[in-house]
C-alpha cells in the first residue's frame, strides 16, 4: 500500500508540475497562431484511412506534399472536383503553409472557374456563369480561412485582394485587403499603391483615394509609377484640384 500510495503521490505531483508548462505552451502556441490539427471524425472523413493514420503517425508535411502533387496531377487532367478535395486535404493537415491555401484558391478562382464558363457540353449560358461564380466562392473560402490560420502574413490579403479586384470586379473589398497586407510586416512596398488605386475607382472615396496616392507621389520618385501618375490626373480632373496645386507630371 504504501508503494501504491508513493506512486500516486508521484503522478500527482508531476502532473502538477507540468500543467503550468503545459498551459504556457499552449498559450504560445494560441499567440503565434500555431494550430495544430483537430483530429476528429471530420478529419477522418476528409483524409481517408491513410491519410488519418500517417497524420496521427506524426507524418502530416510528408502526407500533404504527396496528396499535394496529387493535386497538381488532378489540375493537368482538369479533373476540378478532385483537384478540390486533395487541397482540403492538403491545407487540413498543413495549415501554416501559404503556398497550399494560395495555389487551392487559384485553381478554383481562376483555372476551375474559366473551365466553367467555358464548359461545351453545358449549353446554357446562365449555368455556365453560376458554376463560374460558385468556383470563385470556393477560391474565397479557401482564402479566407487561409487567412484566420496565417493571419500575420501579408501574401494570402494580397491574394484576396486581387480576387477581388479581378473576378469580383469589387474595388472597394480589393482596396480593403491590400491596405491590410500593406499594414503587415513584411509586406512588399507595392501594396500601399495598390491599395490607393482600387480606392480610386471607388465612387464617393475620391477624396480619400486622391490624399492616399498625393502621399505616396510625395515620398519621390521610386513612387511615381505611370499607373500613380495616371490615377492622380484623373482625380485631379474630377475633384477640380486647382491647377498649382497639381502635380507636374504629366502621362498622356
Amino acid at each position: 500500500m504504501m508503494r501504491f500510495f508513493l506512486v500516486l503521490m508521484s503522478v500527482a505531483l508531476f502532473g502538477a508540475a507540468r500543467f503550468p508548462l503545459e498551459h504556457a505552451i499552449s498559450t504560445a502556441h494560441r499567440e503565434l497562431h500555431l494550430r495544430a490539427v483537430d483530429f476528429n471524425l471530420g478529419l477522418r472523413e476528409q483524409l481517408g484511412q491513410l491519410g488519418f493514420v500517417a497524420a496521427l503517425s506524426g507524418f502530416r508535411s510528408l502526407v500533404a506534399d504527396a496528396l499535394f502533387i496529387q493535386a497538381h496531377v488532378a489540375w493537368e487532367r482538369t479533373e476540378w472536383g478532385r483537384v478540390l478535395l486533395l487541397f482540403r486535404q492538403v491545407t487540413t493537415l498543413q495549415p501554416r503553409a501559404i503556398l497550399f491555401w494560395d495555389m487551392a484558391a487559384w485553381h478554383m478562382a481562376w483555372n476551375a472557374s474559366v473551365a466553367a464558363l467555358n464548359d461545351s457540353t453545358q449549353p446554357r449560358l446562365a449555368l455556365r456563369i453560376k458554376a463560374q461564380r460558385e468556383y470563385f466562392q470556393v477560391g474565397k473560402d479557401f482564402l479566407e480561412r487561409g487567412i484566420q490560420n496565417n493571419p500575420e502574413r501579408p501574401q494570402l490579403y494580397e491574394a484576396l485582394a486581387r480576387l477581388y479586384r479581378d473576378k469580383y470586379i469589387d474595388h472597394e473589398h480589393a482596396a480593403e485587403f491590400f491596405a491590410k497586407a500593406a499594414a503587415l510586416p513584411g509586406a512588399p512596398s507595392y501594396e500601399k499603391r495598390f491599395a490607393a488605386y482600387e480606392l480610386s475607382h471607388c465612387a464617393g472615396r475620391e477624396r480619400e483615394a486622391y490624399e492616399h496616392l498625393r502621399r505616396l507621389y510625395d515620398l519621390g520618385e521610386n513612387e511615381r509609377l505611370p499607373t500613380l501618375l495616371l490615377r492622380l490626373q484623373d482625380l485631379e480632373s474630377k475633384l477640380e484640384i486647382p491647377l498649382d496645386q497639381r502635380i507636374p507630371d504629366r502621362v498622356p
